[in-house]
């Protein structure tokens, strides 16, 4: 069974990805869940994980972690983004009677890239969930309908600005139980916007229906007649898109890899796989309910990233500064599309390339969008990763204590 409340309107906010708190029954709980105001991952991440964030290693990009792995479900499942492997993981949980219910969401009635937060009680029912969606929905609003249907464990798959707020209030929330299963994300926009892109890409966008950013430096889309075009990521129309078209909120996002998620089910770090990051004990509880399911593998790494990340500052900081990006002459695209496959950052390397892009995205959009916000809402790992860049807080950057 599948379940779809309505919800009251949201608060008015400033930064707000509209995760669903400001729409319970206490919006006020947002001072306390949000995480555009003042994260604290460190006790956060001491009290899921057990274990406080490691400023070396890969810990630092990636947050704290049991294992990664390369990941592939097998049978690989009708209508998933990759293989299936986030909704199957809930899935089993339903089936093995772990859990009352799973907070995620499905596509909307009248438009399938539009995200529909619902409650799904029975197994069979999360294949709806699978597959991607694009914009703001508020998934944390469920959690009242949940606990009010009598649901006292539950299963919660959601993106790090929801699932913070979620780890903030859940020793509040009176459930007995709460497993969270994370995706990486960053680069959101709204479902309208996403329309637009898909224009841009194909002169028929409404027969589109998988859209895919691979590992492997292209866009892969499908079409409902079964085709499939990939597009090299240098190619695609991202210097024609309007200076907002992602939200201020998604372009200084400070956690790309869910720290606060049990198990991250991502692509970065796959090559052409899943990428996994077990975070603790819960983490690998679920990952062991799935054995004889997936074949898992130790991540590769190659190339070198810092080529790449420079460039990327360069261009940010170009339009963090209202100015327009620096486009590559058509004749130069061709080429280097065909050699960033070949020579560019692959495997962790190429996960790692793209933390350190968003830890500099976030500190130079907010200096000029939100800098009274800095010295509170950038923490301590984000320095870290921008620091070999020569990005470090300046005076009135410094956080607060």
């Amino acid at each position: 069974m599948t379940t779809t409340p309505n919800f009251r309107d949201p608060a008015p906010r400033g930064l707000c990805t509209d995760c669903g708190v400001s729409r319970m029954s206490d919006p006020s709980a947002c001072g306390k869940a949000c995480q555009f105001i003042k994260p604290d991952y460190p006790t956060h991440e001491q009290r899921i994980h057990g274990a406080a964030p490691n400023s070396t290693g890969d810990a630092r990009f990636f947050g704290v972690f049991k294992a990664m792995y390369r990941a592939t479900l097998k049978p690989a499942r009708e209508g998933a983004q990759w293989t299936g492997l986030t909704t199957r993981l809930a899935e089993q949980l339903l089936e093995s009677g772990k859990i009352d219910a799973v907070l995620t969401m499905v596509p909307d009635s009248t438009d399938r890239w539009r995200p529909q937060p619902a409650i799904v009680t029975h197994a069979a029912d999360m294949a709806e969930a699978r597959g991607m969606r694009m914009g703001y929905a508020p998934l944390l609003a469920l959690l009242e309908p949940a606990a009010a249907a009598g649901h006292k464990r539950i299963a919660v798959i959601g993106i790090p600005c929801q699932i913070y707020a979620l780890r903030a209030l859940e020793t509040s929330l009176g459930f007995d139980r709460i497993y969270v299963i994370g995706t990486p994300c960053s680069d959101n926009t709204t479902t309208e916007n996403f329309h637009s892109f898909l224009a841009r890409l194909t002169a028929a966008p409404e027969t589109v229906t998988y859209l895919e950013f691979r590992a492997d430096y292209h866009v892969e889309l499908r079409f409902a007649d079964g085709t499939q075009r990939l597009i090299p990521f240098l190619k695609l129309p991202l210097s024609d898109l309007p200076p907002d078209f992602f939200p201020v909120t998604c372009r200084t996002c400070v956690d790309y890899t869910n720290r606060l998620a049990d198990i991250t089910v991502g692509y970065m770090a796959g090559e052409g796989d899943q990428w996994l990051i077990v975070r603790n004990a819960r983490g690998q509880e679920m990952l062991d309910g799935l054995q004889g399911e997936v074949t898992l593998a130790d991540p590769g790494s190659r190339g070198k990233r810092e080529g790449s990340v420079k460039g990327f500052i360069e261009n940010t900081k170009l339009a963090a500064g209202g100015l327009p990006l620096r486009r590559m002459p058509d004749w130069l695209r061709g080429i280097m599309a065909w050699l960033m496959p070949r020579i560019g950052p692959r495997g962790l390397e190429f996960a790692r390339a793209r933390l350190e892009m968003k830890a500099a995205e976030t500190i130079l959009h907010l200096r000029r969008e939100e800098p009274a916000k800095i010295k509170n809402m950038v923490p301590e790992h984000v320095w870290n990763l921008a620091k070999p860049y020569g990005l470090e807080p300046r005076d009135s950057e410094t956080p607060e204590k």
